[in-house]
């Protein structure tokens, strides 16, 4: 059972100084080095599957957000965190495109009255959530709420199992599985396969390292 306690324990960790050393740590060096995807990569997910019209989830500091390209000077942009620091952080970072902000738990329905959006975003949050893979299948759920039909929903995770894992990457993930930062010992490529093909018309997945980059489309 999946108690608040371990939801806090996942996102609790990103206090203002850990967001301040974030891009260094987690993007340039963790990314590149132990999870053996590099940032570019994600970029280039971003880049290839957002629209102008874009929730993000799991916001971290905003660094793909800032980065990336919209196909349009017109940009509505909503932000999706259990963490008010990390939206505190994004929304300032991005404040050229005046985003919405929601403090939200997602393994809770949604039940906001907001515009559907064309393409959710929710990169590095599967890992951070407590439960096993399946569990997570509800926040796929919840979040497809938000989806306008034909829209896309992309991001990446962090895999413990179905994947390659260097020494190292073995016992960062055990390092942070011990403190709840992570909950992915039960994270595999097969079920979160399992979960794409359940729920959307089309998907699509690739490897980098350790990582597990995807999208699917909704019906």
């Amino acid at each position: 059972m999946i108690t608040q306690d371990d939801i806090q324990a996942g996102h609790s960790v990103y206090n203002p100084f850990m967001l301040f050393v974030y891009d260094l740590t987690v993007l340039g060096i963790n990314n590149h080095f132990i999870w053996k995807c590099p940032t570019k990569k994600i970029l280039e997910l971003y880049n290839q599957n957002i629209t102008p019209n874009h929730l993000d989830v799991g916001v971290g500091t905003g660094y793909y957000l800032d980065k990336c390209n919209f196909s349009s000077p017109q940009v509505r942009l909503g932000l999706m965190d259990l963490n008010i620091n990390c939206l505190k952080a994004t929304a300032r970072r991005i404040a050229r495109y005046t985003p919405e902000i929601y403090q939200h738990d997602v393994y809770k329905p949604i039940d906001i009255e907001l515009e559907c959006f064309d393409s959710i975003g929710m990169n590095y949050l599967l890992h951070c959530l407590p439960g096993n893979m399946m569990s997570k299948a509800e926040v796929f759920k919840n979040l497809s709420k938000l989806l306008n039909s034909g829209g896309k929903i992309f991001g990446s995770t962090i895999l413990h199992e179905g994947v390659e894992r260097s020494y190292i990457a073995k016992k960062f993930m055990e390092m942070h599985n011990a403190k709840k930062v992570f909950t992915n010992v039960d994270d595999d490529l097969d079920t979160l396969e399992k979960i794409l093909r359940d729920n959307y018309s089309e998907y699509s997945i690739s490897i980098s390292g350790c990582v597990a980059l995807f999208c699917a489309k909704k019906s």
